[in-house]
């Protein structure tokens, strides 16, 4: 699919060019929001806010961009405002909610899945956690959804170096919580 193709298509009235768009992003973005917000319900949410706002956006989008790296930005800063809802939220009723596991739920878990274990998905689930909004977001665009740091600057509207910097204290971050389980493994 010619992607500059479709949202002209779209920006012109064609409501089926904009369901490609949906249809080619939507499992990516419920990645990048499920993992930065942890939640499933609110990933959706995220998502189907996303496109919202990239629908009513259309007139905005620079076709020199790529389609994905719009939209991750659309959806990064929609994760980021529920996550300070949720911050809000949280500081006014001292809610103690763990929520789940910031990784995708899978249709079956294979061995493969299952063999990672509680402990691991916790220690990654705390790590996320211990991150600013900002590092996770780095993070996550980084080392689950291999985004380069030049997309990943795109998508978060950062230069190089603010990227650079994010996953680097996110990543110290994640080893802090999962050094021991390194030490368990050797």
């Amino acid at each position: 699919m010619d992607e500059a193709a479709a949202v002209a298509r779209a920006r012109a009235g064609d409501s089926e060019a904009f369901r490609l768009l949906v249809d080619a992003h939507s499992r990516a973005l419920f990645g990048l929001a499920y993992r930065m917000t942890g939640n499933k319900h609110d990933a959706e949410d995220v998502v189907q806010e996303a496109f919202l706002k990239a629908y009513r956006g259309l007139d905005r989008f620079d076709e020199r961009s790529k389609v994905g790296s719009w939209l991750y930005r659309i959806a990064a800063n929609c994760a980021f405002d529920v996550l300070r809802a949720r911050q809000r939220r949280d500081r006014h009723f001292a809610s103690s909610d763990d929520g789940p596991s910031p990784e995708p739920p899978a249709s079956e878990p294979g061995p493969d899945r299952m063999a990672m274990g509680k402990d691991v998905r916790d220690r990654v689930a705390a790590a996320l956690a211990r991150m600013s909004p900002r590092e996770r977001a780095a993070f996550v665009l980084r080392h689950f959804e291999d985004q380069s740091i030049e997309e990943i600057g795109r998508a978060l509207d950062l230069d190089t170096s603010a990227v650079k910097q994010s996953v680097l204290r996110a990543v110290r971050k994640a080893r802090q919580v999962l050094a021991p389980l390194a030490g368990a493994a050797s």
